[in-house]
């Protein structure tokens, strides 16, 4: 009798045992209880990032049974943003969506950054990403990749590109590097006010997505030359990628992914990941995200670290040839 007892007494000790564990795990699994989730965004409403946050939010909220707000941060390169989602507790109540700018560029455009995207911050998912497309004002007398090679060929430095922040520099110092022509930057705030420079013939040309210039290229105020993605995109089946119209390599394209800060516990991310690449896969979600010109890449936690890793070292690469000087 007395083994019996001590027998149920151990048996009954493993269930409680196990019914601990299996509670820790379920709470690491998931966000904060009673917390409300943020997703930070590092650029105002209306952007790229935000209509991909905006757009994913309501389906995460769902799927974890918690609120899901956006928290629009915009600050210089996103710096601002990226620090305060680095340092915020590890508990799954602050996400972030990062794009190439933020989780990237900047780690080899500044010197000294106070979060480092490779140990401070972990990567959950990729989501999508959207080309740019190069177009031109319409009295530029080009109408292909290779035609507007040979132009700036045969007058180096008339050529003026508009510029939008680094990543749009990077961009273009890129072709011009490929192509081994030399064009002027001209610097712009934003994509849009780039884009508008172009159309206003104050810029030959511009490298942005497609979103913002599709009317304008439908109208005929602008050009479209060719697009950054390694396919074609399928809104412009007819517009070759830079790469097919003579620059062989030339590829590159704002990419948008979900992070979180670096200590968050792995089953959390496991869990966060594979909703996210259940929602991206769900029609609803897949077509506005192919309707607004983007490309479907949500995939594991590790091809997203990987690809942070790869596009810093492809940005210094770039600006160490172009004397692109860090900040």
């Amino acid at each position: 009798m007395r083994q019996f007892g001590s027998g149920a007494r151990i048996a009954g000790a493993l269930t409680v045992l196990v019914a601990t564990q299996t509670a820790l795990a379920q709470e690491q699994s998931a966000p904060a209880v009673g917390k409300q989730v943020r997703i930070v965004v590092a650029s105002i409403g209306g952007t790229g990032p935000d209509f991909v946050a905006r757009l994913l939010a309501p389906k995460l909220a769902e799927a974890i049974k918690q609120s899901v707000v956006i928290d629009n941060r915009p600050s210089a390169n996103g710096i601002a943003a990226a620090q305060y989602a680095a340092r915020a507790p590890a508990d799954g109540s602050t996400l972030m969506m990062g794009n190439a700018g933020t989780h990237a560029i900047n780690a080899a455009l500044y010197r000294k950054l106070d979060n480092d995207p490779l140990k401070d911050i972990a990567a959950i998912s990729e989501i999508a990403s959207v080309p740019l497309a190069l177009v031109v004002h319409p009295s530029v007398p080009a109408r292909s990749v290779k035609e507007l090679i040979a132009l700036a060929h045969k007058s180096p430095g008339k050529l003026n590109i508009a510029i939008a922040g680094a990543a749009g520099e990077l961009m273009g110092n890129a072709l011009k590097l490929q192509a081994g022509v030399t064009m002027t930057n001209i610097p712009y705030k934003g994509g849009a006010q780039a884009a508008t420079a172009v159309i206003a013939g104050e810029a030959d040309m511009v490298l942005t997505t497609y979103v913002v210039i599709g009317a304008h290229v439908e109208s005929g105020r602008l050009r479209v030359l060719g697009v950054t993605s390694p396919q074609r995109m399928p809104q412009l089946p007819n517009v070759p990628t830079i790469a097919e119209g003579g620059l062989a390599g030339y590829e590159g394209e704002q990419w948008y992914g979900l992070f979180a800060p670096a200590r968050t516990p792995a089953p959390m991310i496991d869990l966060l990941n594979k909703e996210v690449v259940r929602i991206v896969a769900t029609p609803e979600i897949n077509e506005r995200l192919l309707a607004t010109g983007h490309r479907i890449i949500a995939g594991s936690a590790q091809s997203l670290a990987d690809k942070v890793r790869r596009e810093i070292e492809k940005t210094r690469k770039i600006m160490i040839a172009s004397g692109m000087p860090q900040q």
